[in-house]
């Protein structure tokens, strides 16, 4: 599990620069068309700090034992989730990263919790 928190926390860091350059293009484009109706390149820079942070999270707890580095990684991509798939109307690109999010924030909490309840038991 250290390894893969390690890589998938570096993975996330460096998408975490593509959902960035794609926000700020997806932004640019709707001021140049005075679309001020869609906000999905302003929700991907917020997705892009989620992506960030819990990049950064994962690399700073891998070698924890305690489900607190999880359980924030866990609650910032669900709001990464929920911001992606609600705000993806001409950027379609934000609903792939929003369940991106989903699927690394809800298997890395249910993988450690899974992982802590085998150890448990193997101790008894």
């Amino acid at each position: 599990m250290k390894v893969t928190k390690l890589v998938v926390g570096i993975l996330q860091i460096v998408i975490s620069l593509f959902i960035f350059l794609q926000s700020c293009a997806v932004g640019v484009g709707h001021a140049l068309e005075s679309k001020t109706s869609d906000a999905g390149g302003s929700v991907g820079v917020f997705v892009g700090i989620f992506f960030l942070a819990t990049g950064i999270v994962y690399i700073a707890t891998r070698k924890s034992e305690k489900l607190g580095g999880d359980i924030a990684g866990l609650v910032m991509m669900l709001i990464s989730w929920l911001f992606g798939i609600t705000n993806a109307a001409d950027y379609s690109d934000l609903a792939i990263w929003g369940w991106i999010a989903f699927i690394i924030g809800v298997g890395f909490f249910v993988w450690h919790l899974l992982a802590n309840r085998q150890a448990k038991r193997s101790k008894e």
